[in-house]
């Protein structure tokens, strides 16, 4: 029986300090049936000439070169239009895959249910230098993690705000990605809107194990979301969008009730910088949500 094909589809901006070591985690897994592709995303830094150089010396890896910068939805809607994976990884320039990664991903996805559309696990948070600093997930002395609702991560807990999913170490179906018409090109980033599209109609699974290693750096996608800047407004764009989509999308109380947390976890950020404008926008959303609501 052979084994299904794994899209990993890598995306690059401006990570020369990385993107080596991250597709280098790629190439060096156990599991071999994988379709690398690396795009990137009109780099200005050095990223060009690291990449064609491994490039070169590996066929299988399929590179392409944006001249502008796109959304990562696009991106990696581009990139998938180009490749055969039963399953796919949306995979950053700036992480790295453990090892067995992908090999532990794949042996639990078989053993799931065809409804099953994304699995995701545990991460090491790594600075600068690949220096292990703290898990993603708390854990105790087995390494298993604290939280055992991870185990039942479904639309209610991912509509309220907090830490309940981990993309970096997640893999979705080929299936269930063209049936949900991949991710939102309007949208600045990727990962919310489609958890929660998924989750509405299929379901997630928890594999409690470490499967990669994710970068923290300043100026990383998750530490721009609060900032005053221009950068933070197309982030909390994104975001209002997607929760109006779910306002809509919602059908009880629970689920709307649930949503109002993350509305207001995001105004009381907008409140703390200062972000007067955007607090308005909230605002205007969280009515929205309430009078569905009652």
């Amino acid at each position: 029986m052979s084994l299904p094909v794994v899209s990993v589809i890598c995306i690059c901006f401006n990570h020369e300090a990385f993107v080596q070591q991250a597709i280098n985690s790629v190439l060096n897994q156990t599991y071999k049936n994988i379709e690398l592709i690396v795009i990137n995303n009109a780099s200005s830094d050095n990223s060009h000439d690291i990449i064609t150089k491994i490039a070169d010396k590996n066929s299988s890896i399929k590179y392409i070169k944006f001249t502008e910068p796109v959304s990562s939805t696009k991106a990696f809607n581009y990139g998938f239009k180009q490749c055969k994976g039963t399953y796919l990884i949306d995979f950053s320039a700036d992480d790295i895959l453990i090892e067995n990664c992908i090999e532990k991903q794949v042996n639990f996805f078989t053993k799931q249910t065809d409804n099953v559309g994304l699995i995701f696990g545990n991460a090491y948070h790594i600075n600068d230098y690949g220096i292990r600093t703290k898990p993603y997930f708390e854990v105790n002395e087995e390494n298993e993690v604290t939280d055992l609702l991870l185990h039942n991560t479904n639309y209610i807990r991912l509509l309220s705000s907090g830490i309940v999913m981990c993309s970096v170490a997640s893999m979705f179906t080929r299936k269930h990605f063209e049936l949900l018409k991949g991710y939102n090109e309007e949208l600045f980033f990727e990962d919310l809107d489609y958890w929660l599209r998924l989750s509405r109609l299929y379901e997630i699974k928890f594999l409690d194990d470490f499967l990669v290693e994710k970068r923290f750096l300043e100026n990383s996608l998750g530490n721009q979301f609060h900032k005053n800047d221009e950068f933070s407004k197309k982030i909390n764009k994104s975001l209002r969008q997607i929760y109006t989509e779910s306002i809509v999308r919602n059908t009880s109380k629970t689920e709307n009730k649930a949503l109002l947390k993350r509305i207001h976890y995001g105004m009381e950020q907008c409140f703390k910088n200062k972000q007067w404008l955007e607090l308005l926008k909230f605002s205007m959303i969280e009515l929205k949500c309430r009078v569905r609501l009652f």
